[in-house]
């Protein structure tokens, strides 16, 4: 069984590093799984890249233009909305024309357009799409908050400056997509019940095949180490409770750095011995900006590719926190908890279904820089080693590579035999 993986990126983002996994996974397995993608970073030969050129800058540049165009020219939101309305034709390559099963993941920003979906349809091979945010199912955003419209029609989407009429932009593309849609099935994954229910809602996906597989993590490589070992790899304190925080981008408000600062001045207000025995480790792009804006002691790492200094990375800290106010299923949690670090977190997304409230983690009130500041004292004040246990059960029963993998091969031999 051949299976073609498409995602935009290799490795960069929550997708890339779920699709890559996965393709690592279904390999071990014995299915014979490549990965296509606009951007390639390593020298896997699992993974193909399209042939570069100008052709990939002006599809990337086309479709911002457009955005910018109907955003009337502002940069506001600019990259929180797609429009998949150009791309490379994949179904020429001879990767798509051998493959068996044809698996989409995040398929933004140049990577496919609708006329090329539309094709890829055509081509009558099945279509998995694995929906690792809520775009599949609206017009042009990939979280569509508190807005409803996508239940029937996408209009006046949020993310753009002015809409409605009759150039209204969320509404064309939806439409497109509905007309993309009906020609042939598509068999929709979501990655967490969360989604699955907020995707459900969607008249795009009325009718259609939408199950639940989570991403799969390598288990045997993210796991429990030596935490002095590993702070001494790491350049860390030996003395000191530490709490991690991380993001590609670590100003990118929807990753909640507002709560985080919020909740750390409430800690060190109230417990003001805390700080000189607490220190915060920030991994990722900008992440020496909260230096000064923390009442602890903060440890900058740059954005880390190389998962074993992940695992030491997680392995080093005694609690990871995300304040997140958007999430699917992060990554970074499932990382954590496998390397048996406990984790903190709102109650947002898939959140709730990966960490067990008291048991491997904490789940506060989302929004509330009170309680989440609480659940990061709890779990430090109680002794991180029972919810750490915890949270390793809950990665290798849940999210192992077997596990999941195992899940989509199921998939992909039934849809075979239809």
């Amino acid at each position: 069984m051949k299976v073609l993986l498409i995602n935009t990126s290799e490795r960069i983002g929550g997708a890339a590093v779920a699709c890559n996994r996965l393709c690592e996974a279904l390999n071990k397995h014995g299915i014979d799984a490549t990965m296509l993608v606009r951007d390639k970073i390593s020298t896997n030969e699992h993974v193909t890249e399209l042939k570069r050129g100008f052709k990939l800058v002006r599809h990337f540049l086309w479709e911002r233009f457009v955005i910018f165009l109907h955003n009337h020219f502002k940069k506001e939101n600019i990259f929180k909305v797609d429009i998949a309305n150009i791309s490379t034709d994949i179904t020429l390559l001879p990767e798509f024309q051998e493959a068996d099963i044809i698996h989409l993941h995040w398929i933004n920003q140049g990577m496919l357009s609708l006329q090329v979906i539309g094709k890829i349809l055509k081509s009558k091979k099945p279509v998995v799409w694995t929906m690792h945010d809520m775009w599949p199912a609206t017009g042009i955003c990939h979280h569509a908050r508190s807005c409803q419209a996508f239940h029937a029609e996408c209009h006046h989407c949020q993310y753009l400056y002015r809409g409605g009429g009759k150039r209204d932009l969320s509404r064309k593309v939806f439409r497109r997509k509905k007309k993309t849609y009906a020609q042939y099935p598509i068999h929709f994954v979501a990655c967490s019940e969360w989604l699955k229910h907020e995707v459900s809602a969607s008249a795009l996906l009325q009718g259609k095949d939408v199950r639940v597989i989570p991403n799969p993590i390598n288990t045997e490589l993210f796991k429990p180490t030596d935490k002095q070992a590993a702070r001494t790899a790491m350049q860390l304190p030996a003395d000191k409770k530490l709490i991690l925080f991380g993001s590609v981008k670590i100003t990118d408000k929807r990753k909640g750095i507002d709560y985080l600062i919020e909740a750390c001045n409430l800690l060190a207000e109230q417990h003001p011995e805390l700080k000189e025995q607490i220190g915060i480790v920030v991994f990722g792009r900008q992440s020496d900006v909260l230096t000064n804006r923390l009442p602890f002691e903060v440890y900058p790492k740059n954005f880390i590719l190389d998962e074993t200094q992940l695992v030491q990375l997680y392995a080093a800290v005694d609690v990871y926190v995300t304040p997140s106010l958007e999430e699917n299923l992060p990554n970074t949690i499932m990382e954590a908890m496998a390397c048996g670090t406990p984790c903190v977190g709102f109650h947002v997304g898939g959140i709730p279904e990966m960490i067990t409230h008291n048991e491997n983690g904490y789940i506060a009130r989302y929004q509330d820089a009170e309680d989440l500041a609480n659940g990061i004292l709890q779990v430090l004040a109680n002794n991180c080693k029972p919810f750490g246990e915890g949270a390793v059960r809950k990665a290798r029963q849940s999210y192992a590579e077997d596990v999941v993998a195992e899940q989509y091969i199921t998939l992909y031999k039934q849809l075979l035999t239809k």
